[in-house]
């Protein structure tokens, strides 16, 4: 039997698109309608945001870790966070299980896709702190971020609406903006949707470069760790 995966949810747009993939993506390898088993905790996301606002990481690490002991605690093997912002605490968080790192998912895909320079989209504590460009770099790929004023308008985007689930025609022009700009001014080769809730904004076919969808590209890492059971004697 595949192992079952433990989600840590934080928002509830990027756990639901994770959860969603999981379910549709395994049945390519399991058969019409299987997936392995999946259990889930979330804290309400307040929690989170509050103790992001007072860059207090150490507490966030303290969420993680009750979220993965209750997933734990439920059978999960290894846990995931659809969350890129929460991985900054990801290191202080003593979890019982093992976790899969959202950045080396994405640094795998970008491999695969030969991508050498990304541009990274997310909430601004994603976008200037370490969570990408140290294990990118590791990679062999570097990144660049917008510039400080544009870094502004995707925090305010992602917090102001994606979060609730609303998508509103003025926040996709301003994303295909910025995009743009690391396209034509920074030479970006592919754009990183590093928060999980930039892929209800932003889609390949409203894009010119290639897209690495960290939320997605996490849930088909979970359903290849889960899938190694089955083959384990």
């Amino acid at each position: 039997m595949p192992d079952r995966i433990g989600i840590v949810a934080c928002s509830a747009p990027g756990a639901a698109l994770c959860f969603e993939t999981i379910c549709t993506e395994a049945s390519e390898h399991l058969g019409a309608h299987e997936h392995p088993e999946i259990v889930m905790h979330a804290f309400s996301f307040a929690e989170h945001v509050r103790a992001m606002e007072a860059d207090d990481w150490p507490a966030v690490g303290t969420l993680l870790t009750r979220s993965a002991e209750k997933v734990a605690s439920l059978g999960a093997s290894f846990a995931i966070c659809p969350d890129n912002t929460a991985h900054q605490a990801l290191a202080l968080a003593d979890s019982p299980i093992p976790w899969l790192h959202i950045a080396d998912a994405v640094a795998a895909e970008a491999q695969r896709i030969r991508t050498r320079r990304i541009g990274i989209l997310g909430t601004r504590w994603l976008m200037e702190g370490s969570v990408y460009p140290e294990r990118l770099a590791a990679a062999g790929i570097s990144s660049h971020i917008p510039q400080p004023s544009d870094r502004d308008l995707v925090h305010a985007i992602i917090f102001d609406d994606l979060v609730h689930g609303r998508v509103p025609a003025a926040a996709r022009t301003e994303l295909q903006r910025i995009i743009e700009a690391l396209w034509r001014q920074e030479s970006c080769d592919a754009i990183l949707l590093g928060c999980t809730e930039l892929p209800l904004a932003v889609t390949p076919e409203s894009c010119a470069l290639p897209l690495l969808d960290s939320t997605r590209l996490l849930a088909r890492a979970a359903i290849r760790r889960s899938l190694t059971s089955t083959s384990r004697p």
